[in-house]
C-alpha cells in the first residue's frame, strides 16, 4: 500500500445527487434504554363452591403458576475481547463500548488490541467509527436481521500537512447486517484487508474521506447498496455477488463479477472490469443465532455463475449450520498444542480476537473443517515454524485471520495442501477467504513465502499479502520475504488477490487452469540498487508470474505498480510474465509508475510499453496476446 496520492485519482465531475446532500456531517446518538416487555401473568378466578365442597374441604384453590419464560442457550464465552448485544441493551451502553474501542484503535496500526462487536437480531441505534483490528457483525440469518440505525463508518486520518486521507486503513470489517445511515450516506474510507460483506446499505455508500483525500482498496462481497456507490479516489476495488444501485467513477482498475447494477465494460477507458456472473463462488462463514437462541456457525454452498447476493429477495442463503458446542473456542492464552488436540478430537476451531505466539504448526487433517477468526486474531509464529498447515483434504474453511511473521525466518505462513498431492473435490473446495498476511511492520519479522498452495480446486477470496513498507522492522535486510503467493494446485481461482512489496515475484502460479479475477500489486518500494533487484538478464522480477510449462491460465483487471522511493532509477523489465500459448490469456492489464519513481519497462512480457514519468498515468492492455486484426 503506497501513501502516493494519484494523480488521476479525483472526485467524479459531476456532484453526485443524493438524499439529504446538505446534511453530510455526522451525527452523535443518543437514545434511552429500551423498555424490556414483561410477560403478562395469568389470573385464575375461582367459581362459587358448592355446598358440598364446602362441608368437605376449607383449602382455597391455588391460582396456577405463571408460565416461565422460555431459556435461552448461554451465550458462548469469547473470551474479554468480544461484546454480544441485544435489543434490550441500552444505546447509551453500546455507544460507549463503540467509542472506548475507536479510541484505542483508530491510532493502533500495529497495536495489540482487538475486538470483535456482535449484535442479535433487532434494532439498534449507533455511530460506529472502525479502528484498526475492529470487527462488527449482525448474528443472523440475513443482513436484514440486525438494523443499524446511524453509521458503522471509516473516516480518513489526518496527515502531516492537514489533508486526509485512508491509504493506510487497513484490518478492519463490517458483516451481516442492515445499515440506515442517519444522513442517507455510510462512509467508508478503506483500503487493503478492510472487507465489507452481507451488508444492506439502506442509502449510498462512499469509499473515500468526507474531507475529500485519497483510498486504496478494497473488496464487497454478498451485499445490497440500495442507493450510489461513489468510488471517488479508490485506486482499484472488486465488487462481486452483490447489487448496486450506481457505481460512479473508476481511477485505475474497478473490477465487477455477478453485480446487478454494475456499469458495463469498458476498459479502460473507463476501467471497468465487469464479468456478467461470478465463475465459481462461496460465501465466507459466520457466527448466527437462530430464533430459539442457539449459537451456530452457517456455512454457504458453493454457486455457479453467480449474480447477486446469495440472501436478497426473502430466500435463506443456501448453506449448512455447524451447532457452536462443534467448536473448540480457541483464546490467546491457548497454546498451539491445546488448539492441535481439540482438532484431533474432531473439532472445529473459533479463533477469538486477540494475539496467538504459536510454537508448533496448528494441523488442519479432518476433511470440512472450519477454521473461523472473529476480530481479526493475529497467528504469529515463533521459533520459524510454519503456522498453519491444511492437509490435502476437501472442504476445508479458513476465513479471517491474520498471519504476522516472527523475527526467525518461517518457510511458509499457511500452507494449503502438500505436493504428495490428496483428495480434492471440485463441487466442494477448500477455501481461503479474508485471510492476510505480514511481514514486518509491527517487528521485524520474516518469511520465505507468505501463502503456499499445493491442492487442487481452491478458492482464494479477498487474500492480502504485504511485506511491509512502514511501521517497525522495515528494510531490504530486515523484513525479508521473496514471494507472497506460491500456487501449485490445479483450478485454482482468485478474487482480491492483493500482494505487495515482495523481493522476488510476488505472485508465481504453477498450476494448470487458474485464474484470477482481480489482482493488485505494487513492487517493493526498497531495493537499494538495480543490482540488488535482478535475476540473469531481466531487470527487477515480475508481479505476477505464470510458469512457462503452464497451458491454461486466466485473468481479469490486473495490476501492478512501482515506486521506488530508495533509487527511483531502478527499471522493471515487466509486471507480467506468462507463456505465448493461446490457452494463457490476461484481460484489462495494467502498470503504473506512481510520481514516476523508477519504470516498468513493459505491461506483459515484452509488450506493452513503459510506465514512467511523474503524471502517474497508466499504460493498459486490453488483451494479452492481443486478439488477432
Amino acid at each position: 500500500m503506497s501513501s502516493f496520492r494519484a494523480a488521476d485519482s479525483e472526485l467524479p465531475d459531476a456532484e453526485p445527487q443524493l438524499r439529504d446532500s446538505s446534511a453530510l456531517s455526522r451525527r452523535a446518538f443518543t437514545a434511552a434504554a429500551l423498555a424490556t416487555t414483561a410477560l403478562p401473568l395469568a389470573v385464575a378466578v375461582a367459581g362459587p363452591a358448592s355446598a358440598s365442597a364446602a362441608a368437605t374441604s376449607h383449602r382455597t384453590p391455588k391460582a396456577p403458576k405463571a408460565p416461565k419464560p422460555p431459556k435461552l442457550p448461554p451465550t458462548p464465552d469469547f473470551g474479554p475481547n468480544v461484546q454480544v448485544f441485544d435489543p434490550s441493551t441500552p444505546a447509551a451502553t453500546i455507544q460507549s463500548a463503540v467509542d472506548a474501542a475507536a479510541a484505542q484503535q483508530v491510532p493502533a496500526e500495529f497495536g495489540a488490541g482487538r475486538f470483535a462487536f456482535l449484535f442479535k437480531p433487532g434494532s439498534y441505534t449507533a455511530d460506529i467509527q472502525l479502528g484498526y483490528y475492529t470487527s462488527v457483525a449482525g448474528l443472523g440469518l440475513s443482513p436484514d436481521d440486525v438494523t443499524i440505525n446511524g453509521e458503522v463508518r471509516v473516516e480518513g486520518q489526518q496527515q502531516s500537512d492537514g489533508s486526509f486521507n485512508g491509504l493506510t486503513n487497513f484490518w478492519r470489517s463490517v458483516e451481516n447486517l442492515a445499515i440506515v445511515p442517519t444522513d442517507g450516506i455510510n462512509w467508508f474510507a478503506v483500503s487493503q484487508a478492510a472487507p465489507i460483506r452481507r451488508v444492506h446499505v439502506k442509502g449510498s455508500l462512499f469509499l473515500f474521506p468526507r474531507q475529500g483525500g485519497y483510498t486504496s482498496g478494497g473488496f464487497i462481497a454478498d451485499t445490497v447498496v440500495d442507493s450510489q456507490v461513489i468510488n471517488a479516489s479508490q485506486q482499484q476495488w472488486l465488487t462481486r455477488d452483490s447489487q448496486v444501485g450506481s457505481w460512479s467513477n473508476a481511477v485505475w482498475n474497478q473490477v465487477f463479477a455477478g453485480v446487478i447494477g454494475a456499469p458495463e465494460q469498458s476498459f479502460p477507458d473507463p476501467p471497468y472490469t465487469t464479468l456478467p456472473t461470478s465463475p465459481k463462488s462461496r460465501e465466507k462463514p459466520f457466527l448466527a443465532v437462530d430464533a430459539k437462541g442457539r449459537w451456530q456457525v452457517v456455512v454457504p454452498k458453493l454457486r455457479h455463475n453467480a449474480l447477486g447476493t446469495t440472501w436478497n429477495g426473502g430466500a435463506p442463503t443456501a448453506a449448512r449450520t455447524i451447532a457452536i458446542d462443534e467448536f473448540f473456542i480457541a483464546k490467546p492464552s491457548h497454546s498451539a498444542h491445546t488448539i492441535n488436540r481439540a482438532l484431533e478430537d474432531g473439532k472445529h476451531l473459533l479463533f477469538t480476537p486477540g494475539v496467538y505466539q504459536v510454537d508448533q504448526t496448528i494441523r488442519i487433517k479432518r476433511a470440512e473443517t472450519v477454521v473461523l477468526g472473529i476480530g481479526f486474531p493475529t497467528i504469529s509464529p515463533l521459533h520459524g515454524v510454519v503456522p498453519m498447515s491444511v492437509a490435502g483434504t476437501k472442504g476445508v474453511r479458513i476465513a479471517g485471520l491474520l498471519f504476522d511473521a516472527g523475527a526467525a525466518n518461517s518457510p511458509v505462513l499457511l500452507q494449503i495442501g502438500d505436493r504428495r498431492g490428496g483428495w480434492s473435490d471440485a463441487g466442494d473446495p477448500t477455501s481461503v477467504q479474508d485471510v492476510f498476511f505480514r511481514i514486518g511492520g509491527a517487528g521485524a519479522g520474516r518469511a520465505t513465502t507468505a501463502l503456499v498452495v499445493d491442492a487442487d480446486d481452491v478458492l482464494l477470496d479477498h487474500v492480502w499479502a504485504w511485506r511491509a513498507d512502514h511501521g517497525t522492522g522495515v528494510g531490504w535486510t530486515v523484513n525479508t520475504a521473496e514471494t507472497g503467493v506460491v500456487v501449485n494446485g490445479d483450478r485454482v481461482q482468485a478474487t482480491g488477490l492483493f500482494v505487495e512489496h515482495f523481493q522476488k515475484y510476488n505472485v508465481v502460479w504453477n498450476g494448470e487452469h487458474g485464474s484470477t479475477v482481480m489482482f493488485q500489486n505494487e513492487l517493493p518500494y526498497d531495493p537499494p540498487n538495480q543490482a540488488a533487484y535482478r535475476h540473469g538478464r531481466t531487470l527487477g522480477w515480475a508481479a505476477y508470474k505464470v510458469d512457462d510449462y503452464v497451458k491454461h491460465h486466466e485473468g481479469w483487471g490486473l495490476g501492478s505498480y512501482c515506486f521506488f522511493n530508495v533509487d527511483p532509477t531502478i527499471h522493471v523489465s515487466h509486471s507480467f510474465e506468462v507463456p505465448v500459448t493461446k490457452g494463457v490469456v490476461l484481460h484489462d492489464v495494467l502498470t503504473v509508475s506512481l510520481n514516476g519513481d523508477g519504470v516498468i519497462d513493459n505491461v506483459v512480457n515484452d509488450y506493452g510499453g513503459p510506465a514512467q514519468g511523474s503524471a502517474t498515468v497508466p499504460v493498459n492492455v486490453l488483451r494479452y496476446p492481443p486478439a488477432a486484426g
